[in-house]
């Protein structure tokens, strides 16, 4: 049951900022520490939260370079869905110019972890292919367009409705998008219309698609494995995975280490932030909730009818 309480200011230490928020996104994350299934790391906040936009009101020893009522976004090990948090001073980002707080909160988890799996792990390259699970999430709106940017040749996209698909094609466009329906449609067999295989499948499932995401893959393709919601144990077939030379790898942000969290903050604001500034990237946001609504926040992420980011904001 989520529920609103006070709690004591958090004070910043070193090298932290203490922001004042406006608005926090909702994760998959938060669904699950919600369900006691995925606990923040040790020493940070029991609050639910890791994504935010705010005001700098103060900061601890150390830092530099900030000033008092600047806007600034990032990620945070937790505490977002708070009037406070506390913010790593090397991950954030100043907002820019004509953002408003609900814009920026909707970016950073999103196109950090599309950024790092479809190309630090997945090593998607101009001229491939991909596929997209789960495409109308945050993080699927993002890889589409960032597939888009880099000269992806064709982007499969799943998602549960014509409605998404036909906007997942928007977002694509001018690449080739082809959108299939989960669960009226079978995306081996659709992708095999198309051509024999891809290059990177990104999946947010799990096991349940385990087999049939190595199936579609060209020789030496590599799939990356984001989320868990279809399970996360069961049996795999290891023999197509060395004759193929496949790559099975996965990524979760909110474990890894502080210095990799800035050092892809940095690698974001130098290659993706000035395409979000002259718009040529955009957040997608399905909905904006008040603080106060974050139960009705959390049953309409839960039901999978979103499309894109859903934000808290605090007045």
């Amino acid at each position: 049951m989520l529920r609103i309480a006070e709690v004591p200011r958090p004070v910043p230490g070193p090298g932290q900022l203490l922001v004042r928020v406006r608005a926090s996104a909702l994760n998959r994350a938060d669904l699950l520490q919600r369900a006691g299934a995925y606990a923040p790391p040790p020493g940070e906040s029991a609050i639910l939260g890791v994504e935010i936009a705010g005001e700098i009101e103060a900061w601890g020893d150390g830092v530099e370079g900030f000033q008092r009522g600047q806007g600034v976004f990032g990620l945070i090990g937790s505490g977002g869905y708070a009037e406070h948090c506390l913010l790593d001073a090397g991950m954030a980002v100043p907002v820019p110019a004509g953002w408003s707080w609900i814009e920026a909160a909707a970016v950073p988890e999103v196109f950090y972890t599309a950024d790092t799996t479809l190309f630090e792990l997945g090593e998607l390259a101009a001229g491939q292919s991909v596929l997209i699970h789960a495409a109308g999430s945050g993080v699927g709106t993002a890889c589409i367009q960032l597939a888009r940017e880099i000269g992806a040749a064709r982007i499969f996209c799943t998602a549960g409705s014509h409605e998404k698909l036909a906007r997942c094609r928007e977002l694509g466009a001018p690449a080739e998008v082809v959108g299939i329906h989960r669960t009226t449609q079978d995306f081996v067999a659709e992708i095999r219309r198309y051509q024999d295989g891809i290059d990177v499948v990104e999946d947010f499932v799990g096991i349940e698609y385990l087999a049939r995401n190595l199936s579609v893959l060209k020789d030496g393709g590599r799939l990356v494995v984001v989320g868990l919601l279809g399970g996360w144990e069961g049996t795999i077939d290891l023999l197509p995975v060395v004759l193929r030379r496949l790559q099975i790898k996965g990524s979760a942000m909110r474990p890894r280490s502080l210095d990799d969290k800035r050092a892809i903050t940095r690698k974001f604001q130098e290659r993706w932030l000035p395409l979000l500034v002259s718009g040529r990237l955009k957040p997608v946001i399905d909905s904006v909730f008040p603080l106060e609504q974050a139960a009705a926040a959390h049953e309409r992420l839960a039901s999978n009818e979103s499309f894109g980011k859903i934000i808290l904001t605090l007045d």
